[in-house]
């Protein structure tokens, strides 16, 4: 677990790097064609954004785009990256709201950090921190956004509990993350793609929603979007803490 955790930090590192030495990133390994990066956000939100943002953006969906965010809302993306979905999140929610980012890698916070100063976004905070530890107080985020980072976590049941753990009564789940079809082993996962391209470490749908419910989340719901490589989709993912 621990050298995996570490091949991760090291790619994105590297890929926050690229970024700021002008270059472009993407995730997923070459040899497989995964639809990843910032194409997957509208022209126009990608046009409000930093162009370092934008480039960075390493996920396989929009999480902004069904989170269903509110004025006052606070938001945390969990594996922030170079900051996009908090400086879209920050955006909707308005002065009254405050949208959190949290980060293992320095190179990333960094670069989310900058951005945030170019886009004027004040009412931002980026953390340092693994997510399966979340450094917030219980019972404080309403909403936790994530996009394509869970399946790159060595400990999925800990990022599920403690996400219920800091967010409110009724609040909400809302991400996107890479989900296999339940008739795929584990070892057929690693066939189509290693872990740190987001996909030998992706949970299967039966799985997803098993660890869901073991956390205390209900109103489960999981609907693949398009598909990463075969038998593994895209899916947003949403759940709710009961009230």
């Amino acid at each position: 677990m621990t050298d995996l955790r570490e091949t991760v930090r090291r790619r994105y590192a590297a890929a926050a790097l690229e970024v700021t030495s002008g270059g472009a990133a993407c995730c997923g390994p070459a040899p497989v064609e995964v639809d990843f990066g910032s194409t997957l956000y509208a022209a126009d939100e990608r046009a409000e954004l930093p162009a370092e943002a934008v480039a960075a953006s390493l996920g396989c969906g929009n999480p902004t785009a069904v989170a269903e965010l509110r004025p006052g809302d606070h938001v945390l993306d969990l594996g922030s990256g170079g900051g996009i979905d908090v400086l879209l999140s920050a955006r909707r929610v308005g002065p009254t709201g405050k949208a959190y980012g949290l980060d293992l890698t320095d190179e990333m916070l960094t670069l989310a950090t900058a951005n945030a100063a170019k886009a004027g976004a004040t009412n931002v905070e980026f953390l340092r921190g693994a997510i399966e530890s979340i450094p917030l107080p219980a019972n404080t985020i309403d909403v936790v956004i994530s996009n394509c980072v869970i399946n790159l976590s060595t400990d999925k049941p800990a990022v599920f509990a403690e996400t219920f753990r800091v967010l409110t009564p009724g609040g909400r789940l809302a991400l996107t993350d890479v989900v296999a079809d339940d008739t795929l082993s584990p070892a057929q996962r690693a066939e189509r793609g290693d872990y740190v391209g987001c996909i030998a470490g992706a949970l299967s749908f039966a799985e997803y929603r098993a660890g869901l419910e073991a956390a205390g989340f209900t109103d489960i719901r999981l609907t693949p979007t398009h598909p990463v490589a075969d038998g593994m989709h895209s899916a947003i993912v949403r759940a709710t803490k009961p009230a």
